[in-house]
């Protein structure tokens, strides 16, 4: 359970640890202004950070990065995504090992971090035992057919998408470019289009929405 803890705060962005040595974990400056500033993590504006934080992660959380960044199919099953993301891994190191059981298991961790229980198993959702990844709320994936086991990726909706939040990321992704392009905008791995899900409407209402800011 610690070493799970240790991986997933580094995953997201809030802790990192040295290479070498004792391997003591410390904040970084999301994590400290997370601590600070929304503790429990209440904040939808927060959970979409660490989201783009985790699909970012193309060597800490590769199959997180490859589901968003890499893998096309909107509409897949555990057979589609397991098969694309052998083909991404031999693509990338030819000489990599891994075990299927793995990836198999990598996709329903997935399904069960953007899916909540009560859309995947109604049933055994309880007020007592409710241990759903907060991810959950951010309308990222769902299901299209339960009885075949396929799922989808989900548009967020426009409102949920903190405008701060999207311009941060642009601006992450920018490198300190003054001007990017809308397609990368939308296409490139790890920028807002990418590990929001968002497509071209969704993507232009919210960068009007970040323009009244001004």
């Amino acid at each position: 359970m610690v070493k799970s803890l240790r991986y997933w705060l580094q995953a997201v962005g809030i802790t990192e640890e040295p290479k070498t040595g004792k391997r003591n974990q410390r904040f970084t400056n999301l994590g400290k202004l997370v601590y600070e500033y929304d503790k429990y993590v209440e904040e939808i504006g927060t959970l979409y950070l660490l989201q783009y934080r985790l699909a970012s992660q193309q060597d800490e959380a590769t199959a997180w990065y490859f589901f968003f960044n890499e893998f096309s199919m909107s509409e897949f099953s555990r057979e589609d995504f397991v098969t694309a993301l052998q083909k991404y891994i031999k693509m990338r190191d030819n000489n990599t090992e891994y075990a299927i059981r793995s990836l198999n298991e990598d996709f329903q961790c997935i399904i069960n971090t953007y899916l909540p229980r009560y859309k995947s198993n109604p049933a055994k959702v309880s007020p007592e035992n409710n241990i759903d990844c907060p991810f959950g709320e951010l309308g990222l994936v769902d299901i299209l057919n339960k009885r075949k086991k396929t799922y989808k990726k989900s548009i967020p909706v426009c409102e949920m998408l903190n405008p701060y939040v999207i311009l941060a990321v642009i601006v992450d992704n920018a490198d300190g470019r003054k001007e990017i392009n809308l397609n990368e905008l939308l296409t490139a791995p790890c920028n807002i289009g990418k590990v929001f899900n968002l497509d071209s409407i969704t993507m232009l209402d919210v960068l009007y929405r970040i323009e009244k800011k001004d």
